[in-house]
């Protein structure tokens, strides 16, 4: 007797079962964090297991995050709802490649502070908690990255606020609770204003979906005051982004933590800032984005230029940086202005360099007090001597932040600039060009004083032997500034795809209602 062939229904059941069991992925990376920082948590006084669970941990989590980034650039947008509740009713987790690639590169960053970690924080930090901060943050991220659902992404900027709060304060010195107040006060400002925003948009709205908001913002432009519920939104951001003028709280408050502390802070919690207003303000209201794309212009412009005057003026090499960080906030802030496949790409390729390169030269700031005694420029002196490799891999970080190749900065600031030309904003291209010109100053001067100055009599003489925890994560990600920089094309591609996505964001809307289910 002839067998009959399977159903063509349980043929394409058979064929996408392998997708719908990686569609976890969407929300493993937020669980595994919760999960393994609840452990961190129950092993707290045993102080030799944690950074052990931790990076063990980030491994896993750069691996989950890796996974997710091929399947979404395989499959397109993935959603998962929570509860069966479906959409617009339920919270969806919908993750596209802009979201994935910023949660691949967090975890990175967050491995690498891991590992730095081991030597950085002593056991009186990791009884009070270092390790479970660090997962309860890599979760508000990881969160904030992959959610949906504009509430959501509220509730994991609380989680991360909460946690970097613990870190922050975490040694209870008299200058960490000062910056930790000048850092508190300004989020919690931002974050009153995105619930002000998120409550102002679901009476507008009756929805919290970003797919839905995105497919109704185009019926309500006429009747809804769309463009002050954005300029709500973009200031909000762009306080936690640390953007001018509210960007004071960034300079007065990074240095204080532990160097870790502040590499960690450098390389996540500001991007956060800036890929909420990507998603925000590109994706979900692209006409009012453009009528606001002169002011977010002009305040791109500011706060490059605050950033790399401030970085000039300044003697420590933390604060410095911290200017620094400021800098490349204005320069995403100039391709989210400018709009469109360039200037959006831009944005998102400039903010996945700068989590790598901020993060490393934050960690640089570190080993450069420990070789030398302090992180005043005044008592540096004479590092190239006492670790030449230590110094070589600093200039190329300094390179790299200043946009020169053939490092990871080249790439995004050329797809600025020639971005900004192409729609006639000839001054905002000026003062990309301008800050990355006063940017090579800074860190030229940085590096004369602090290496290649002759050692003072007083400073520190002979060769110095760096701890490995220190000197793996900050040559690791020098290499990936460097192939990056060197073999741009795979990651050129995907945000240029991403930027696709964020503009014409009808594959995102088609993951969260397939066809047929839209509301």
């Amino acid at each position: 007797m002839a067998v009959s062939p399977p159903p063509a229904d349980l043929s394409a059941a058979l064929v996408l079962e392998p997708v719908a069991a990686l569609d976890w992925l969407v929300i493993l990376p937020v669980a595994w964090c919760i999960g393994t920082g609840a452990v961190l948590m129950m092993v707290r006084p045993r102080t030799f297991l944690q950074p052990l669970i931790a990076i063990a941990a980030l491994c896993v989590l750069a691996g989950l995050d890796a996974a997710l980034l091929w399947h979404v650039s395989q499959n397109g947008p993935v959603t998962m709802v929570m509860g069966r509740w479906l959409p617009p009713f339920g919270i969806a987790f919908t993750v596209d490649l802009t979201g994935a690639l910023f949660a691949l590169m967090a975890a990175l960053v967050a491995l690498a502070g891991a590992v730095a970690a081991v030597t950085d924080i002593n056991d009186s930090g990791r009884r009070y908690g270092f390790y479970p901060f660090l997962m309860l943050l890599m979760a508000g991220v990881s969160g904030a990255f992959l959610t949906g659902d504009i509430f959501n992404l509220y509730v994991w900027f609380e989680v991360l606020l909460i946690s970097s709060f613990g870190l922050l304060v975490l040694g209870a010195e008299r200058a960490q609770i000062d910056g930790a107040v000048k850092y508190g006060f300004l989020n919690l400002v931002a974050t009153t204003l995105f619930l002000i925003a998120t409550g102002y948009l679901y009476g507008i709205f009756g929805t919290l979906n970003m797919a839905d908001i995105a497919a109704k913002a185009g019926e309500l432009q006429s009747t809804a005051p769309l463009t002050t519920l954005v300029a709500l939104y973009s200031l909000a951001f762009c306080m936690k982004a640390a953007a001018f003028p509210v960007n004071f709280w960034l300079p007065a408050s990074y240095h204080t933590p532990r160097v870790v502390v502040s590499a960690l802070f450098a390389g996540l919690l500001t991007k956060v800032g800036i890929y909420a207003l990507i998603r925000v303000s590109v994706m979900l209201f692209p006409v009012e984005r453009q009528e606001l794309s002169f002011v977010i212009a002009l305040v791109g412009a500011l706060t490059m230029i605050t950033g790399a005057l401030g970085a000039l003026a300044q003697t420590d090499t933390r604060r410095l940086l911290g200017y620094l960080v400021i800098a490349g906030i204005g320069s995403m802030l100039a391709g989210i202005a400018v709009g469109g496949p360039g200037g959006v790409g831009g944005a998102v390729f400039y903010a996945l360099h700068s989590m790598v390169v901020m993060t490393a030269l934050y960690l640089t700031a570190g080993l450069a007090a420990r070789l030398g005694g302090g992180f005043s420029l005044a008592s540096l002196s004479g590092l190239y001597t006492r670790h030449a490799l230590f110094s070589a891999v600093s200039l190329m970080l300094f390179f790299a932040v200043s946009g020169l190749p053939p490092f990871s900065g080249f790439w995004p600031k050329v797809m600025l600039v020639k971005s900004a030309l192409d729609v006639g904003a000839w001054w905002l291209a000026a003062a990309l060009l301008s800050t990355g010109f006063l940017t090579t100053i800074a860190t030229a001067r940085l590096f004369l004083l602090a290496y290649w100055r002759p050692a003072a009599a007083a400073a520190p003489s002979g060769k110095a032997a760096l701890p490995a925890t220190l000197l793996l994560p900050l040559v690791g990600l020098t290499a990936v500034s460097i192939l990056i920089g060197l073999f741009p094309e795979t990651l050129l591609g995907l945000v240029q795809k991403a930027a696709l996505t964020l503009n014409e964001p009808s594959a995102y809307l088609g993951s969260v209602f397939p066809a047929g289910s839209a509301p």
